[in-house]
């Protein structure tokens, strides 16, 4: 496995040079996971883009770097330290020089004069390009098809000048491949069907594929993707975007479209979630579905728009003045990010009542393959328990009683013209008929109904999974994008004989309780792995009686995601005083 890396300034195309890595090589049969680390601006400031690839699946970055593409001596002196007798590929402009600390070796390229020979300075990062490719060991071709097709609606004169720096790149490191000391030879790839995706993208399909047809939304970080993807995807279906004036009129927009009987969803992140919160109890007091995507970013306030964190859980879930009903699903991994994008609107319309898909910036924005087996329809679709009509006399010349007492809590519902089924939807507290009642029996009966008929979901879908031995030397507890790093921690691990099992949760609210207290039961210790400062998590197991002496946490809060290397390293060391001690 490699991992390739570039860096430089904020808008010298970095991205682009790493998305050119990452889908060449994908298609190439490869898999592939690709980490940008970038800050909230335009322009300026660092910024690099890794690229890990291999013959097996990748979900996480990794501490090492073998390839580092360096546009700038700022790029050389932050990753140096990642270096373990790689190699620093750059440009000689900026006359590059080695930390005294570094093992790596330097190999200069007058990259910028190369790219304005071919047309402009601009095009350094296609020179990187080409020259990667031959470091990698890559052919040529694929990169100049790749780039013909992205910058083919720019027009001929573009595509050429850009084949040409590319071709000038490769070129260049291929007559001094001679003098690099290390080789970075890939294991043969075999062909594959597989996509390159996000779990923004992931979502987005998900919800395209589950039915939803209006997505009301404003753009913020890191969600604005899936509000793009379907704006792009929604006239090929019949659905449509709506851009709204701000977060409040997002989320009622798409509550109105859900009592219309759409499925509609609105995605956010931590300061727009703060402001949907009284919206989403009005969902909940109406009992009417809708979908909310909350994408973690750091906070509070402003906070860190381009940086991972996982503190929004307790928000998404007791959020909000008063006690609502209200179901939180967290995927993990791209995959899940598809079946939950669609199950989200099951659940919401079964249930009746808000569904939030809990993902972070880390798992909706890094690119990684995935087979295009995992994203097949047709997806199941279950709109509950809406009535086509209804009968005639049933109810005495009363009116419907749409917030009827069942046995099971969740009353038959029924869609705008209906015959027979029009009733009063408010926020006050109603009656079955959905008429105004502060009667406290009825308000009791109520607050039971709403709360309670949620708690069916874990017969429907798993709340927590986990995989390895039941009696586990230790078992890592993620969620979101920490279950992947923890997946990937485990070679590390097993290496030094210590018997790992993983686990993470799919559903958080309600909590899945007895499921994960069985998952657990054996283990000898439990390490609960989250990115923010107060294990939120971890209060979640402690709130239901289950955190003993087994329990330890780990927390990461400063804006960079946890590496493999991280949980391996903590676990040893975690593990290491539980042996010593008397």
């Amino acid at each position: 496995m490699i991992a390739w890396k570039i860096g430089g300034d904020q808008g010298e195309g970095i991205d682009s040079t790493g998305d050119i890595v990452i889908h060449v090589a994908n298609r190439l049969g490869y898999y592939v996971y690709g980490y940008k680390s970038f800050s909230s601006r335009i322009k300026g400031g660092h910024t690099n883009y890794k690229v890990r690839i291999g013959v097996r699946p990748i979900r996480a970055a990794t501490k090492r770097t073998d390839i580092l593409v360096a546009l700038n001596q700022e790029t050389i002196n932050l990753a140096a330290p990642e270096l373990e007798g790689g190699v620093i590929l750059a440009d000689s402009a900026f006359q590059p020089t080695l930390p005294a600390s570094a093992n790596a070796q330097l190999l200069m390229l007058p990259m910028t004069q190369i790219a304005k020979e071919s047309g402009s300075a601009l095009m350094r990062n296609m020179v990187a390009a080409g020259a990667s490719a031959a470091l990698l060991g890559f052919s040529l071709e694929p990169f100049s098809d790749y780039v013909a097709k992205r910058f083919g609606s720019k027009g001929a004169a573009v595509v050429r000048s850009n084949q040409e720096a590319l071709q000038k790149g490769y070129q260049a490191i291929a007559e001094q491949l001679s003098q690099v000391t290390r080789t970075f030879a890939l294991e043969s790839s075999r062909p594959a069907d597989r996509l390159v995706l996000t779990g923004n993208d992931a979502v987005a399909l998900g919800a395209l594929a589950g039915g939803c047809r209006i997505m009301c939304g404003y753009p913020i970080t890191p969600a604005t993707d899936i509000m793009e993807s379907l704006v792009k995807w929604f006239p090929k279906v019949g659905g449509a975007v709506v851009q709204m004036e701000d977060e409040l009129g997002s989320i009622t927009a798409a509550i109105g479209a859900g009592f219309a009987g759409a499925r509609a969803m609105t995605a956010t992140s931590g300061p727009g979630l703060s402001l949907m919160q009284e919206a989403i109890g009005l969902a909940a007091m109406t009992e009417t579905p809708v979908v909310i995507v909350d994408t973690q970013r750091g906070g509070p306030s402003t906070g860190m728009p381009t940086k991972q964190e996982q503190s929004d859980l307790l928000a998404l879930i007791h959020g909000g003045h008063g006690e609502a009903s209200r179901i939180v699903i967290t995927p993990s991994s791209v995959e899940e990010s598809f079946e939950d994008g669609y199950e989200a609107f099951n659940l919401a319309e079964y249930f009746q009542t808000p569904v939030i898909i809990a993902t972070d910036l880390s798992l909706s924005l890094w690119q990684q393959s995935v087979d295009r087996s995992r994203l097949a329809g047709p997806v199941p679709i279950d709109r509950g328990r809406v009535l086509p009509s209804v009968p005639a006399g049933a109810e005495s010349g009363e009116t419907f009683q749409r917030y009827a007492f069942t046995a099971d809590g969740i009353s038959p519902r029924t869609l705008p013209g209906t015959p027979g089924g029009q009733y009063l939807a408010t926020g006050v507290e109603h009656s079955p008929s959905g008429k105004v009642s502060e009667d406290p029996a009825n308000r009791e009966r109520m607050m039971d109904k709403r709360l309670g008929k949620t708690a069916q979901i874990h017969r429907m879908r798993p709340g927590f999974l986990v995989q390895g031995p039941p009696d586990a030397d230790i078992v890592l507890v993620g969620v979101g994008s920490t279950a992947a790093v923890n997946l990937e921690a485990l070679p590390f691990l097993e290496e030094v004989g210590i018997r790992v099992s993983t686990g993470w949760f799919r559903t958080l609210a309600p909590f899945p309780a007895e499921q994960f207290a069985q998952a657990v039961a054996r283990a000898q210790h439990i390490l609960v792995v989250e990115q923010n400062a107060t294990g939120q998590v971890a209060q979640l197991i402690k709130a239901e009686g289950l955190y003993d002496r087994r329990y330890g946490s780990l927390l990461k809060y400063d804006g960079v995601p946890f590496l493999p290397e991280d949980v391996a390293e903590y676990v040893q060391q975690l593990l290491s005083k539980v042996e010593v001690a008397p």
